[in-house]
């Protein structure tokens, strides 16, 4: 079964700009901070970020490892050059070795994660010292599937291609004018030498794509996509992802012991009033 996930570009660039614009506007703020890696999501919600805003109200933070590739700088820097962003590079290196050394088991997912959250703690320290919020750069295929790090990279005010797939990704970046260099690039956090996401995953974004389109999107129950030839390992191991990943996609849960608890029965937006 095959399903096309293709998506009206002009429409999708209103609706993403008009959102990064109200979201940051209710509370006050005209800025926004993001990390950019040179990957494509950074980079797509760095472009819609700047159409948004304004690129003079736009901190594009670079934040390289030692052994981050060089080619995802010159990316970087191709993109804040091309939009006229206001950029910072703030190497992480000294940063998290410290903590990283210290332990003789760790291996690389903590290192990966180490990073992420050290990358967090600088945007943050930027956003107060930018005076803007942070902007995300997750996609909807890594949040369904929890492809990131808990109060890592998921960690931001808003997020504005969360409900965007990988591949409608790429596609909306090629309408941004997003360069061939990133949009062609293998998908990677570059949080080691080698790694790119399908390698972790153990599949490619085109096909998990497919998969969760039909169960999300569309409803389908596991067995009736089994039933249309999809795989059942595939489809058991993407619908354990979703469910054992849950907890990173909501606010920690409250222990409910008064009669309006926050998150069941106190429910109020924030904006009240609007």
């Amino acid at each position: 079964m095959k399903t096309d996930l293709t998506i009206h570009t002009e429409l999708a660039e209103k609706i993403l700009t008009g959102f990064i614009r109200t979201e940051l506007h209710r509370v006050g703020i005209t800025k926004a901070v993001l990390g950019l890696s040179g990957g494509i999501d950074s980079a797509l919600s760095l472009y819609l970020s700047a159409r948004s805003l304004g690129p003079e109200n736009v901190l594009a933070v670079r934040m390289p490892y030692k052994t981050s590739a060089p080619d995802t700088l010159a990316d970087a820097q191709t993109m804040i050059d091309d939009l006229g962003v206001q950029s910072l590079t703030v190497e992480i290196t000294d940063m998290v070795d410290p903590l990283i050394q210290r332990f003789e088991d760790m291996d690389k997912i903590r290192a990966g994660n180490i990073m992420a959250r050290m990358r967090m703690i600088v945007l943050y320290d930027q956003s107060a010292a930018f005076k803007g919020l942070v902007v995300g750069t997750s996609n909807k295929t890594e949040i369904l599937l929890g492809y990131s790090t808990i109060f890592g990279d998921s960690a931001a005010a808003l997020q504005p291609i969360g409900d965007l797939y990988k591949t409608q990704v790429r596609q909306l970046s090629r309408a941004l004018g997003v360069p061939d260099s990133v949009t062609a690039k293998a998908p990677s956090a570059d949080l080691w030498q080698g790694q790119t996401d399908e390698g972790d995953l153990g599949f490619t974004y085109a096909d998990v794509d497919q998969l969760l389109y039909l169960l999300v999107d569309q409803r389908y129950r596991p067995e009736d996509l089994v039933a249309e030839g999809y795989d059942p390992q595939f489809v058991e191991e993407v619908v354990q992802r979703i469910r054992r990943n849950h907890f990173k996609r909501v606010m920690p849960p409250i222990a409910k012991l008064s009669q309006r608890t926050v998150g069941y029965d106190f429910l109020y937006l924030r904006d009240w009033g609007t």
